[in-house]
């Protein structure tokens, strides 16, 4: 099974294709350009190396978010057009979930993501040797909050991403075993899109265009303005 999968959510636009779980071939980018410049030129560099098209891929992925709230609807919208006009599945992965998947360590996996002004993405992760499962939900909130309910594990915590990096003092501080990822480890690729989606979609989980929605968590920059919201 061939899927390409795309990442817009962060600075870093990345595309990748992968033969099941096994990477054929991925590019990226972290220009200064944004992402509608960026996303298809990838795409057909991608293609153009790899010698396959559109008809040869089984299957779309992308990131769902959170992040960037311009970039989960790019790369939704991208995923959607291409699925309706090759009636191609589609499985969507949030950004949470690809930082789980950048680590293949027995235990419980902390993924964060910087929402500024000492807020955060989060969603806490296990992982057996073959499968992450999610606990509990995808929450937005202050730091300080997300980390007085992890005190409580005495298990050690394996943080990625980069609200993990930002805020590893803290972290360190109240946390009782906490390991951290690597730098490599804590950038969201396409990469993770598609092996999470691969996953997915071997236990019986795909849609069509219509299944994938963004998933945002807190208001846009120009909702909070709005609502006199920092």
């Amino acid at each position: 099974m061939k899927i390409l999968a795309i990442d817009t959510s962060s600075k870093v636009c990345s595309v990748a294709i992968l033969e099941d779980d096994n990477v054929i071939f991925e590019k990226h980018t972290n220009d200064e350009k944004t992402h509608s410049q960026n996303l298809m030129p990838l795409i057909e560099k991608l293609f153009k190396q790899t010698n396959l098209s559109l008809d040869n891929i089984d299957l779309l992925s992308c990131c769902l978010g959170p992040g960037s709230f311009t970039g989960i609807r790019i790369g939704i919208a991208t995923i959607k057009a291409f699925a309706d006009s090759k009636k191609i599945p589609v499985v969507g992965v949030t950004s949470l979930e690809s930082l789980a998947y950048n680590i293949q360590k027995n235990g419980l996996i902390v993924s964060l993501i910087d929402a500024k002004n000492d807020n955060v993405y989060y969603s806490l992760f296990s992982f057996d040797g073959n499968t992450y499962n999610q606990i509990g939900e995808y929450k937005s909130d202050n730091i300080q909050n997300i980390l007085d309910s992890l005190s409580v594990y005495d298990d050690p915590l394996f943080f990625v991403g980069d609200g993990a990096v930002l805020h590893q003092e803290k972290i360190q501080i109240l946390i009782k075993k906490p390991e951290f990822a690597s730098d490599i480890q804590n950038i969201q690729t396409s990469i993770s899109i598609g092996k999470s989606a691969y996953n997915k979609f071997m236990s019986g989980i795909s849609g069509d265009s219509n299944s994938i929605l963004p998933i945002y968590l807190k208001k846009s920059q120009a909702e909070r303005h709005l609502d006199g919201e920092k």
